[in-house]
């Protein structure tokens, strides 16, 4: 038996609370063959010991070995040329959080709220509890997304509840400041306020806590990936080369601090037009549609469908193959979407059945085991 063939086996292994398998999160870092004895070195930056047991025990009952002795060795921390010390995560958590997700973007006006807002619809549609929490100091956005006026409840020992709509157990910095965002305060001062913000909440039992990271990849989304016991983290974007240089700079930033890339989610992904041309049945042979310089094709009773690319194509799917994370989903350019946010309900939960929730749905599915 040689490592190729373990990485093989391994490869049909996933992280516990997750579809992906631990090889390609990057966790198995060596396979040691010596004579008998087969030593598989992980390294895991959760503090989660439960989960952690959990897949040593996945590797121990699904491994075919033979006549090998196999031993399991879990690197806690980081290797000696991470430029980043991660040693200060802090899973004092108020709560039972089974998975902590970050959605994050390289730059603003991606749709990334929009993204993390609806993925946790989604994840409750399922029946997963859930909570979203916004991160984003700058400008919280929740209150307007969710249609909430209201500020959160505080107990005796000063510690915040969050507020419930729809079954999501929800939190932003707009409830508190009535959406007036901070934008003159700086960087350090961001970081430690939403650290602290994020202890003095009230989670309970959760299956699922998105955060809604502030956009950029700077000091302060560094600081709280430090700071903050992510499980995963996606990174959103648009097919434009100017976002798609930015979903790099993010990878950077989670591989430095030891968080498992979950994928790239693809906003505004194209425009679909949906029509249908009127004409008498006796000149409907001879007719053509051009479209965008390209001939659309027409049915029989003269409809048609064009995705109509606003940005480029193949964007998201590219980079997610270069940085060898999954593209878990491409959101297209929709006024339905717009209108859900607008009127403080998550397309999710407005229409289920509607094609971008069924994205949604999918890529919360993709997270699940």
């Amino acid at each position: 038996m040689d490592k190729n063939q373990i990485l093989e086996q391994l490869k049909k292994i996933n992280y516990p609370g997750f579809s992906r398998d631990i090889v390609s999160f990057g966790m198995v870092k060596e396979v040691v063959i010596d004579q008998n004895i087969i030593t598989i070195i992980l390294s895991i930056s959760s503090s989660n010991d439960e989960k952690k047991n959990k897949l040593v025990q996945d590797i121990t009952d699904n491994l075919i070995l033979k006549d090998y002795e196999l031993k399991i060795k879990i690197l806690d921390q980081p290797p000696k040329n991470t430029t980043v010390d991660t040693s200060n995560k802090d899973a004092n958590v108020e709560g039972n959080i089974r998975n902590i997700i970050a959605v994050a973007s390289g730059k603003g006006g991606v749709g990334k709220s929009t993204i993390a807002l609806n993925l946790a619809a989604a994840l409750s549609k399922a029946g997963h509890k859930t909570g979203l929490l916004d991160l984003d100091i700058y400008g919280p956005s929740l209150p307007i997304t969710m249609g909430i006026n209201q500020n959160p409840a505080v107990n005796d020992q000063q510690k915040i509840i969050p507020v419930v709509k729809d079954n999501l157990k929800l939190m932003s910095f707009g409830f508190i400041s009535g959406n007036q965002a901070p934008v003159v305060w700086r960087g350090p001062l961001i970081a430690k306020m939403t650290e602290q913000f994020f202890k003095d909440v009230i989670w309970g039992e959760l299956d699922y806590l998105i955060l809604d990271l502030p956009p950029g990849t700077g000091d302060v989304q560094l600081t709280l990936s430090q700071k903050i016991p992510l499980d995963g983290a996606i990174i959103v974007t648009t097919p434009n080369d100017i976002a798609l240089t930015d979903v790099r700079k993010g990878a950077d930033m989670f591989n430095k601090v030891k968080t498992p890339l979950l994928g790239v989610v693809e906003n505004m992904s194209y425009m679909e037009i949906v029509g249908k041309l009127k004409t008498s049945s006796a000149l409907s042979s001879d007719i053509e549609l051009q479209l965008d310089n390209k001939l659309i094709a027409l049915n029989e009773d003269m409809s048609f469908k064009h995705k109509f690319h606003l940005f480029k194509k193949g964007g998201g799917v590219n980079e997610s193959k270069r940085l060898d994370i999954p593209l878990l989903g491409e959101i297209p350019y929709s006024e339905d979407l717009m209108l859900s946010i607008d009127e403080g309900q998550p397309l999710v939960f407005a229409d289920e059945n509607h094609p971008i929730s069924q994205i949604f749905t999918k890529i919360a599915n993709s997270l699940k085991n």
